[in-house]
């Protein structure tokens, strides 16, 4: 018979030589797990002795706790009526000011969606997902960019239909837009990363899977219609092993079509609101835990155990080891780096050019800026290999200027979590019917009836081109050729 805790002792074991939580209103001792955690031992810590089940929640899969902890682990159940009712933690306390249910119609474009959301979710999931590194240089302008770019109608042009589909690594899609891996849909709504599946499924966009999704790749996929594209991110780990055994699950799901190598974060960047939330319940008076370290933003913790020595050498030959799914990197930020992946076909599918929505390195240049450096320096490369954009997508017409210049498809992050948090699934369907609109206007006002007739006719870039990178224009010469042959 299971043995029953009250809560006051439970919240004795509250430091790292005995720490105890309650989860689900189980008594668990986690004590030997603790340097084991992959989001670093001070993020349990926070929570020792103390009902922590509010915020693990939306955060772990289903399933985490039985894989890594032994079944004498669980301790017992915790008296219901021992829960402290009265005071509250700061994270549960004053952080969500709910307003209501939404009329998702009336919200006009992804800004409003974003509004309504900030005000539906708690601060701390506005924090990590609204923050990115230092003064948001890289964010702001990741957006910005694209107002500078200018479109150029053309008349007398039938416009009466227009076909937004296309393909993404030979699948058929009806969008040109794929959702980007976002981390922690859950903390937005309960909906998760299944929700932003569902939407996908609706619109015919193609959904990359978070590896810190919070839900697990089998529930993600599980209702996904015959033809739904899915890929899923990687965060190479320090302990490869784990890795491994990831890919060897993902290689079982039929819907899963690729592998997103993400290489843009080898180490997180300095999220300054993120930190500020303070992780998890960290500064919690009532718990006494003694961390011996400071505690860190949700965004930093999630980095922890992930591996920074990845080479061209060493890392996709691992790669083809343990997956034939083919391979898109994401966070590719120079036409060197882009011209190098190439070189890589076919293993090498795709790349993502990408700063990481400004979270890793601010002042990294925009995707914008990348494309024309490709389109400058290597346009071979989008004839190898798919060349694909993120970062600051807010408007149809964002999405078409980045197609003009040559990308296959735009992804979006922030705007699927937003939109989950403005109304759960329905609200991730509408930013997808909102950007669906707004690229059928314009594409049906610059005279363009199908995505295969866009192109840099349709686009004056000059003020941009005035800030890309104008150094050597290397690729092209022997020399040069050599060098970066010599550094695979």
């Amino acid at each position: 018979m299971a043995k029953v805790f009250d809560y006051a002792e439970v919240a004795k074991h509250n430091t790292a030589e005995s720490c105890w939580v309650v989860l689900y209103g189980n008594v668990y001792d986690v004590t030997e797990f603790i340097p084991e955690h992959p989001g670093g031992s001070k993020v349990i810590l926070q929570l020792a002795g103390t009902d922590a089940t509010d915020e693990y929640d939306p955060i772990h899969p289903p399933g985490i706790l039985e894989e890594n902890l032994k079944p004498e682990n669980k301790l017992g159940t915790v008296n219901p009526d021992t829960l402290p009712t009265e005071e509250k933690s700061p994270v549960q306390a004053g952080e969500v000011a709910q307003e209501g249910p939404v009329d998702l119609d009336t919200l006009l474009n992804l800004d409003e969606i974003e509004e309504v959301a900030t005000k539906q979710i708690s601060h701390k999931t506005w924090a990590y997902y609204y923050s990115a590194s230092d003064d948001l240089a890289s964010k702001s302008f990741n957006n910005r960019v694209y107002r500078q770019i200018l479109l150029r109608p053309r008349m007398f042009v039938d416009c009466t239909n227009c076909d937004t589909s296309t393909s993404f690594l030979g699948h058929n899609v009806k969008l040109p837009i794929y959702v980007s891996p976002a981390a922690m849909a859950r903390l937005a709504h309960p909906d998760g990363e299944h929700g932003i599946a569902q939407a996908c499924e609706q619109y015919g966009a193609m959904h990359v899977i978070s590896q810190n999704a919070s839900m697990t790749p089998e529930q993600i996929v599980a209702d996904a219609k015959p033809g739904q594209v899915f890929g899923w991110q990687l965060y190479v780990q320090n302990e490869r092993s784990k890795s491994e055994a990831m890919l060897a699950r993902i290689n079982k799901l039929k819907a899963v079509k690729f592998i997103c190598l993400t290489l843009d974060a080898p180490v997180p960047g300095k999220r300054e609101e993120d930190e500020r939330s303070k992780n998890i319940s960290a500064n919690l008076p009532s718990t006494g835990a003694k961390t011996g370290q400071k505690p860190m933003g949700l965004g930093q913790s999630l980095f922890w155990g992930t591996a920074a020595d990845l080479t061209w050498k060493t890392t996709l030959p691992w790669l083809a080891e343990h997956t034939d799914l083919p391979i898109v990197l994401k966070g590719i930020q120079t036409h060197e780096d882009a011209y190098l992946a190439s070189l890589h076909a076919p293993q090498v599918k795709g790349v993502i050019l990408s700063n990481h929505g400004g979270r890793a390195l601010d002042t990294a240049p925009p995707a914008v800026h990348t494309l024309l450096e490709i389109r400058k320096y290597c346009p071979e490369v989008f004839d190898r290999i798919e060349v694909w954009v993120d970062g600051g997508i807010k408007r149809g017409t964002d999405i078409v200027k980045a197609l003009c210049l040559g990308a296959r498809g735009v992804g979006i992050g922030r705007a699927a979590l937003f939109g989950l948090g403005a109304g759960g699934t329905p609200g991730v369907k509408r930013v997808l019917e909102i950007l669906k609109a707004e690229t059928e206007t314009c594409m049906r006002l610059l005279g363009a009836q199908k995505i295969s007739d866009l192109g840099p006719q349709f686009i004056n870039t000059r003020v941009v081109e005035r800030d890309i990178y104008d150094g050597p224009d290397g690729l092209e010469r022997p020399s040069l050729w050599s060098m970066a042959k010599a550094k695979l």
